[in-house]
């Protein structure tokens, strides 16, 4: 094979792998990254209709509290971490424990996914992640939901994997705009379908070579 050949199939190699994997059941992703079940949540088991009660409780909570304090945040797609903290108080108030999930290093880790570990009555837990959306956004195609592997994942445990959004408008609070929820959802995502894209990058090392320095200049 000469070179041209060879580059020609090189390139096409790696364009085939570039493209994104479609369609990837959820629970088979989160096996491959943690080595964890998603346990399928049971409608009609005694223990899940008990955490699906405690949790609509919960969540009702957490939406009337956030309400009445408004979250004041420049950046729309921050306000989902400021509602965190409404969610797992209201989670403890009603008699489980909520809290940032420990990592197969034994910290807590607020970044990445899953956002909130529970531990209900039953002593089992169960996973949740916090998001929001507006009327306009719920119905869109644009990436909402994502997680990657990690040396030290947040998922030590087969669980149940739900999300709850929160519907979020804008309100004038003593002459402050502020985001507040008023309405939320929760699901559960065993039968939801992801899918990888791949990318390159590089680090400032990689960036910022001495050797690739065309110019540079300051102020005078």
């Amino acid at each position: 094979m000469d070179q041209n050949n060879y580059v020609k199939q090189l390139e096409e190699t790696i364009s085939k792998f570039l493209k994104p994997l479609k369609d990837i059941p959820f629970p088979i992703a989160i096996k491959a990254i943690s080595g964890h079940e998603v346990l399928v949540f049971d409608k009609n088991s005694r223990e899940d209709k008990e955490l699906l009660n405690r949790l609509t409780k919960a969540m009702d909570i957490a939406v009337r509290n956030a309400y009445k304090t408004g979250i004041s945040t420049a950046r729309p797609n921050e306000v989902g971490n400021h509602i965190e903290p409404f969610v797992k108080d209201a989670i403890n108030s009603i008699g489980m424990k909520a809290e940032i999930p420990l990592t197969t290093n034994g910290k807590h880790q607020s970044a990445g996914y899953p956002d909130v570990s529970i531990k209900d009555v039953d002593g089992r837990i169960t996973y949740l992640e916090c998001k929001t959306y507006n009327q306009k956004s719920i119905g869109s195609s644009f990436r909402a939901f994502y997680f990657q592997p990690s040396e030290s994942p947040k998922i030590t445990n087969d669980a149940r994997h739900l999300m709850v959004g929160f519907e979020i408008v804008r309100e004038k609070r003593n002459g402050k705009s502020v985001f507040v929820p008023i309405h939320w959802k929760l699901y559960t995502l065993e039968k939801m379908l992801v899918q990888v894209k791949h990318e390159f990058n590089a680090s400032n090392k990689g960036i910022y070579k001495s050797e690739a320095l065309l110019a540079e200049g300051g102020v005078k």
